[in-house]
C-alpha cells in the first residue's frame, strides 16, 4: 500500500512537470534584472508611516527570491519605485445607524519597474487591496486594528505584485 502511494505521488509530479506547471511568481524579473533598488515609496496619505510598512515589504518580497538582489541606486540594474497614493476607510457593519462594528481599509498604490537611465519597463496605477478589522471602544485600540490590518494587506499586496513581475514572459 506504500509503495503504490509513493508511486503515485511520483507519478504525479512527473506529469506535473512535463506539462510545463509552475507556482506564480517562480521566473525571474523581467528584461533580465538581477539587481533592484527599492527606495522608501512616497507618501501622498495623511496616514503616517504607511509608507514605511509598504517599502519594507516589498524589499522583503524581493529578498526572499535567490533571483534578484536588492543593491543600493548605483549598482542596480533597475529601480522599483511606488507612491502610496491613497487609504481609505469605510464602515463595513454597524449597530444601530451611529455604531460601527467593522470598518475596511484600502490602501491604493502606484508603482514602477524602471531602467538605470530611468527608462520605465512596467507600471501600474491605482493597485489596491482591503483588509476588513473591528471597531473599539477605545479609539486607540480601533486605530492599532487598523494598523494591523494595513499591514496584513500590505504584505499581501507585494506578494501579489512580486509574483506578476516574475510572471512576465
Amino acid at each position: 500500500m506504500r509503495r503504490l502511494l509513493l508511486c503515485s505521488v511520483a507519478l504525479l509530479l512527473v506529469a506535473a512537470a512535463g506539462c510545463g506547471y509552475r507556482f506564480s511568481g517562480g521566473g525571474d524579473l523581467p528584461f533580465g534584472i538581477k539587481k533592484i533598488f527599492v527606495p522608501m515609496f512616497a507618501n501622498r496619505t495623511g496616514e503616517i508611516g504607511v509608507e514605511h510598512i509598504v517599502t519594507n515589504d516589498f524589499i522583503y518580497e524581493f529578498t526572499r527570491s535567490d533571483k534578484v538582489e536588492v543593491v543600493d541606486k548605483g549598482a542596480a540594474d533597475a529601480i522599483f519605485s511606488g507612491v502610496v497614493a491613497a487609504v481609505s476607510t469605510e464602515t463595513v457593519s454597524r449597530t444601530g445607524s451611529q455604531n460601527a462594528l467593522e470598518r475596511r481599509v484600502t490602501v491604493y498604490l502606484d508603482l514602477s519597474l524602471a531602467d538605470r537611465r530611468g527608462n520605465v519597463l512596467w507600471a501600474a496605477k491605482r493597485v489596491s487591496d482591503d483588509e476588513t478589522y473591528e471597531v473599539q471602544s477605545v479609539k486607540l485600540s480601533t486605530e492599532r486594528r487598523k494598523l494591523a490590518a494595513i499591514k496584513v494587506l500590505s504584505k499581501r499586496m507585494a506578494e501579489t505584485v512580486y509574483n506578476l513581475l516574475t510572471d512576465i514572459d
